[in-house]
């Protein structure tokens, strides 16, 4: 099991931002984790990749512990954060030579010419991250969330500010991706869901309200429309 999370909580003072949640990812299964603004998505992965310290609860990335081996579980796992902070005034190859160097990766400069092709960075690579349009931008921090050969991807709104043909192949990209590695997705384009992931976490005020397949929740809920589905769970 990649990511096993046993009853992680984050207070902020009687706020209970994530209350008690369970859940685990697998391998070849891409999660969707869903949830409307201010439910606890990006704290949860904020904890799950070390940025945050739990209030209490833990979680297992590849039977590594968040709370006893966080720099072991960084070294596992590729984070692209919902407004990924980058370096403007770095040229591409530059920025991912630099991300590459800090995981001592063999090769370096083959494995930063195999990423820029593997995002279609390469029309772009040669220009500073500044210049880059927002789509871009995005597919450079995606280059650097998986430069590093992770087991797990944790991606929060991957495809934000993609144009369709952007879009179709970044989703491409992600569903290749998730076929041999653990990847979970936070978004809030039901689409986006419908068409990358394998199963489906809601949460609501904290706590997970569904954890099934797509497919099994429509039965579930007499409904062909995973956003019909949501706002019953979360309205």
């Amino acid at each position: 099991m990649s990511i096993k999370v046993k009853s992680l909580s984050k207070h902020y003072g009687q706020q209970k931002a994530v209350d008690a949640i369970s859940f685990e990812a697998r391998p070849g299964k891409i999660l969707g984790f869903l949830g409307p603004n201010g439910a606890g998505k990006s704290t949860t992965m904020k904890m799950l990749t070390g940025y945050l310290a739990p209030t209490s609860g833990d979680a297992e990335i590849c039977g590594k512990s968040i709370l006893t081996e966080n720099l072991a579980v960084k070294e596992l796992i590729g984070y692209l954060p919902e407004n990924t902070p980058l370096y403007n005034d770095m040229y591409v190859r530059e920025f991912l030579s630099f991300v590459g160097e800090t995981y001592h990766i063999a090769n370096l400069s083959h494995r930063v010419e195999d990423v820029i092709k593997q995002v279609g960075l390469t029309p772009e690579q040669h220009k500073k991250i500044g210049m880059l349009s927002k789509g871009y931008k995005q597919r450079v921090g995606l280059a650097q969330a998986i430069i590093h050969h992770p087991s797990v991807l944790i991606l929060d709104e991957p495809t934000s500010g993609l144009d369709p043909n952007q879009l179709t192949d970044i989703r491409a990209l992600i569903k290749d991706l998730g076929a041999a590695k653990t990847v979970i997705i936070s978004t809030h384009i039901m689409q986006e869901v419908e068409a990358i992931c394998d199963e489906v976490i809601i949460i609501n005020n904290g706590k997970i309200v569904a954890n099934d397949t797509i497919s099994s929740l429509k039965n579930q809920y007499k409904s062909n429309s995973l956003e019909e589905i949501f706002r019953k769970l979360t309205g």
